[in-house]
């Protein structure tokens, strides 16, 4: 898909498709967005809620890359007890890879106060379905798949669900994805997502989670962590 580079309101890049009149992120702050939901909502509520090593964590919308490249950052840095060496195995899916092109131009590194290490890149240019270590407590393995197609080979702690809004693409927001998603995660898991929209709820429910609204990310009122019993 074609897109068009763009600065969301924290300084941090994103990206725009004309085609579908839709961003990447949020344009109140790609980063803020990011580590909101998926970071505090998910990442660490799962981390204080599982008893699981490693930390099995699956993306629905690798994107820019960006919440890989945030939970790559926080499992390195964790250093809390149990998990002190448990480490994150990484699962994302992407139907349409971002270009080497694109990726070189996005500022994540810069906006983190990163070392220029070239982490983001090494992410966008891994092969595809092959787990890779990246550091002793981080393993991504990306697949190239229709998230609609996807069947989880095994369970996951967490769901980073990403996937462009309902209004965009409302054929990934359904009761039957979230049931196929709902049967991958183990009991306790749980999903999170920037969209608290009244028809996702819907699904989710109907698909088994029970539902925890939080607050939103800067410029959303509210967000989901949807959780099985």
């Amino acid at each position: 898909m074609n897109s068009q580079l763009i600065t969301t309101a924290d300084g941090a890049h994103s990206l725009y498709v004309p085609a579908l009149n839709e961003h990447y992120h949020s344009v109140n702050g790609a980063v803020q967005e990011s580590r909101h939901v998926f970071i505090e909502a998910g990442f660490r509520y799962s981390r204080q809620n599982t008893a699981h090593t490693p930390l099995r964590i699956l993306e629905a919308g690798f994107g820019t890359g960006l919440n890989a490249l945030l939970t790559w950052l926080e499992a390195d840095r964790d250093h809390d007890g149990d998990h002190d060496s448990a480490g994150v195995y990484y699962e994302a899916i992407e139907k349409y890879p971002l270009p080497a092109d694109v990726v070189a131009r996005l500022n994540y590194s810069t906006v983190l106060g990163l070392p220029d290490n070239g982490r983001l890149e090494r992410l966008h240019s891994l092969p595809w379905e092959r787990t890779t270590r990246l550091s002793p407590r981080f393993s991504l393995c990306k697949r190239c798949i229709d998230l609609r197609d996807y069947q989880p080979a095994s369970r996951f702690d967490l769901i980073y669900f990403d996937a462009f809004a309902p209004d965009v693409q409302p054929d990934l927001w359904t009761e039957a994805l979230f049931r196929t998603l709902y049967a991958g995660l183990y009991p306790g898991g749980a999903l999170v997502t920037y969209s608290a929209k009244g028809s996702v709820k819907t699904a989710l429910r109907q698909a088994g989670f029970e539902l925890r609204r939080l607050q939103g990310a800067a410029g959303k009122r509210h967000m989901l962590r949807a959780v099985k019993p």
